[in-house]
């Protein structure tokens, strides 16, 4: 039987490993920061009712520019963000995902001979985009407790002077708030691209200044963003970012034609025009996830400050059996890899009661 290590793969992706967060069929699922609350019933039956009419027409091609689609997700990030000016549908891009996203993003401004300056521990994607891509990963450091500081991140894109700088606030699988100062201080550090991925940014605490309010005037700043989280809307694969117009007409040069469906573009509408019922849960699960901190710590482990909808926690005797303890109680939670910690997402309160009782039986 013929086995990866027999076919002619470039060099550069031979001893790669994929994406792996595991998929188990469990009862309670607290692995990969999904919003375990289910869409609200009166927006699945308008998301219904706007996916039966573009089947309808599902014969022709979708509209390439997703315009309807980008008015809505440029409305709704002038409404949610307390940015200084309104984002338009000119500064928006679109894709199946944010790593579709970010994929652009690197086949636009990456690629062989290129760069891309991350922070680890961060989102294990970036990393295996670049390397998909053919862009060098360049890895900085962070400050303890994982945080970033100004001074910090500029001494890493000083010393790489990297073609892409990636910043994840808050950042992912830490948690961690990422402030605008260095933000500001990484843009005017660099001479390239600035993306921040801005995944878990309706997690924030309630007016809490976003990346984008540092748009204006900034021509090789990207914020991208999600609806796979706070929206719930992780299986209708919808991601997008906010950048000036000349971003937008790079992206359009590498991306494949339609690569957005019809019954994407329509579901995704459809959510946006019930974006106040989409977000009804997000107080919620910032609830479930300071609540996550308190007991956790009362426990005798070390969570970590989260702006996002999981909780990163230090203090693991034994990572592995601990995760299995809890696998065999039919919870399915996250290591990430570093040594002594798990990750666990905020879901409901009862999955949450659940998780706390599992891990209190075991004892660290």
């Amino acid at each position: 039987m013929t086995s990866l290590a027999d076919l002619p793969i470039r060099d550069d992706l031979r001893g790669l490993t994929p994406y792996g967060a595991p998929q188990k069929p469990v009862r309670i699922a607290l692995n990969v920061n999904e919003n375990t609350h289910p869409v609200p019933p009166e927006v699945i039956e308008h998301v219904t009712r706007a996916v039966e009419r573009a089947l309808h027409g599902v014969n022709r091609y979708p509209d390439r520019e997703f315009t309807e689609l980008r008015q809505h997700l440029a409305g709704y990030l002038s409404t949610a963000s307390a940015a200084p000016s309104a984002v338009t549908a000119d500064q928006i891009w679109a894709a199946n995902g944010s790593n579709e996203v970010i994929q652009h993003v690197l086949q636009a401004f990456g690629g062989p001979g290129r760069s891309v300056l991350g922070f680890p521990p961060t989102y294990s994607m970036h990393s295996i985009i670049a390397a998909g891509t053919g862009t060098t990963w360049l890895a900085g450091d962070r400050d303890a407790d994982f945080r970033l500081s100004p001074a910090t991140a500029v001494a890493a894109v000083q010393r790489h002077d990297p073609d892409v700088v990636f910043l994840c606030a808050p950042n992912n699988p830490t948690g961690t708030p990422l402030g605008l100062d260095t933000i500001a201080a990484v843009y005017e550090a660099s001479r390239g691209i600035v993306m921040v991925d801005e995944a878990y940014a309706e997690f924030m605490p309630e007016g809490e200044p976003d990346a984008l309010s540092l748009l204006p005037g900034r021509e090789r700043l990207i914020v991208s963003r999600t609806m796979s989280k706070a929206f719930a809307f992780a299986g209708a694969r919808l991601g997008y970012l906010a950048a000036d117009p000349a971003i937008i007409d790079a992206l359009r040069l590498v991306r494949l034609p339609y690569h957005l469906s019809a019954i994407t573009q329509a579901a995704a509408v459809a959510a946006l025009e019930h974006a106040p019922a989409m977000l009804r849960t997000v107080d919620a699960i910032r609830g479930q996830r300071d609540r996550l901190v308190v007991d956790l710590a009362a426990l005798g482990y070390t969570p970590h400050d989260s702006w996002a909808n999981f909780v990163l926690f230090g203090g693991v005797h034994d990572p592995r059996a601990t995760f299995e303890h809890l696998l065999a109680h039919d919870i399915l939670i996250r290591d990430v890899g570093l040594p002594h910690h798990l990750r666990v997402t905020a879901g409901t309160p009862q999955e949450t009661t659940e998780f706390l009782d599992a891990l209190a039986r075991m004892g660290r």
